[in-house]
């Protein structure tokens, strides 16, 4: 391969027009058709004369080489010179009557497209970040520390008691809400773990937040986002570890979820987390600092700070499959593992000959957590026989918890007790609102376009 990874087909047009990866070029094509974007490297290993450019709305697109009519370089782009985010307001303006702590751990809100290599990743520091977004700062002053520097799938349970332990500081310290910058695929991990440290007490609310889209993208929602977020950490009425990001594909709302119900639910439409099996807590309207209550049963700001740190890191979460056995969790007991979540199908069921070994677990004081892959409804071993076996077994039906939230919760239950018992009652018992006991019609997503 020559240039860039390309066939020498390519990489012969390339040089011949003096071309590099990297250069913003003008391509017009037989058809009359013209594109300007950035040339990428090729990463597929493909013999095609096909030269790739990123365009300015972010997306990748082939033109065969025999089709180009004529060639401009524009400029040469390089990871140092990326296109700056637009800011959507000209002037700073600085509320001081509210203050907000805003807590990086890395993400595609942090992110910017690499020129050279056409990846995403972590290079705009927090503090970059909030300056290039001034519209927020009319809500609160906003304060920066980047804790970590990650995309999301890097994330740790161990790193949510650092994250927590931070939080719990600054609000220690007078700030009236806390922001987190998140990448968005194990946000909801994180909002449902932070929810449990603290569901004994806040006196602000812990808004999580990220973009789906990077921030030098014309499309990114990193400033609209980072700006409800500060909203709901600065002036909300509840204080409650929440999700804030857009309400639909627009710029009009977006929507606070409770932490231990919010699922992202699509790649990469903006409006890609929902909560299930529950109400969102309000719409946040950033352009007019407006905040809307959905849901009232939220806790009041003003309470007491209590922090319950600490998460077990030797939990799993699995997901039954047509053709799944009981080695999985054996395998999982036989390598130390303390607990383990299992997304069953339907009602929480599992394949019959699985069922030995959750009763192999609970003999070994190992809690075996069910929760169902269908993610609406609930929980109920009593229908089927299978699911009373696994009731005999020792199994832990959750109800209507979210796979993830059953998976954090878990993991902090265990920090705090091994006894089985004791277990299965924390387990089963509503400490963040991730149980509910009945469900309202207007559950989403049905509520949403009815609203």
């Amino acid at each position: 391969m020559g240039i860039g990874g390309y066939p020498e087909e390519v990489s012969h047009f390339l040089r011949s027009h003096g071309l590099e990866v990297g250069d913003r070029v003008k391509l017009r094509l037989d058809s009359g058709l013209v594109l300007e974007g950035v040339v990428m490297p090729r990463y597929s290993p493909s013999t095609r004369p096909v030269l790739v450019l990123k365009l300015r709305n972010g997306y990748n697109v082939g033109v065969r080489i025999q089709e180009i009519r004529s060639v401009d370089k524009v400029e040469r782009v390089t990871q140092e010179s990326p296109g700056a985010p637009v800011p959507l307001v000209e002037e700073l303006s600085i509320a001081e009557d509210r203050r907000v702590a805003l807590i990086g751990t890395g993400g595609t809100i942090a992110s910017r497209v690499d020129y050279e290599t056409g990846a995403v990743k972590p290079s705009l520091s927090q503090e970059e970040l909030v300056l290039s977004v001034p519209e927020a700062f009319q809500y609160a002053r906003i304060d920066v520390e980047e804790l970590y520097s990650i995309l999301s799938e890097d994330m740790k349970p161990g790193m949510w008691a650092r994250i927590a332990e931070e939080a719990a500081r600054k609000l220690e310290s007078g700030y009236d809400g806390v922001v987190i910058a998140h990448g968005t695929d194990t946000m909801g991990y994180t909002a449902a773990a932070l929810s449990f440290a603290f569901h004994k007490g806040l006196p602000g609310p812990i808004a999580l937040t990220g973009a789906q889209r990077s921030s030098d993208r014309p499309s990114s929602d990193a400033a609209f986002n980072l700006t409800a977020a500060v909203l709901v950490a600065s002036r909300a009425p509840f204080a409650e570890v929440t999700v804030v990001m857009h309400g639909e594909t627009g710029d009009s709302y977006a929507l606070a979820h409770r932490g231990v119900r919010v699922r992202k639910m699509h790649t990469s439409r903006r409006d890609a987390f929902q909560s299930i099996n529950a109400l969102p807590l309000a719409k946040v309207y950033p352009q007019d600092g407006r905040i809307e209550v959905i849901d009232p049963s939220h806790r009041p700001r003003g309470g007491a700070l209590i922090l319950e740190n600490g998460f077990d890191e030797r939990v799993a979460l699995v997901k039954h499959f047509p053709g799944a056995t009981g080695e999985i969790i054996e395998m999982l007991l036989d390598r130390g593992f303390h607990g383990i979540v299992v997304e069953g199908t339907g009602f929480g069921h599992i394949a019959s000959d699985a069922i030995g070994a959750v009763r192999r677990a609970t003999e070994m004081g190992v809690p075996v957590v069910i929760t169902s892959q269908t993610l609406f409804g609930r929980v109920n071993l009593n229908v089927y026989s299978n699911g009373r076996r696994l009731l005999e077994a020792g199994a832990i039906p959750v109800e209507d918890m979210l796979p993830e939230t059953a998976y954090a919760k878990l993991s902090w239950v265990l920090a705090r007790t091994r006894d089985l018992g004791e277990v299965r009652r924390l387990m089963t018992m509503s400490l963040a609102g991730e149980i509910s006991q009945r469900h309202n019609l207007r559950l989403y997503p049905r509520w949403r376009h009815n609203a």
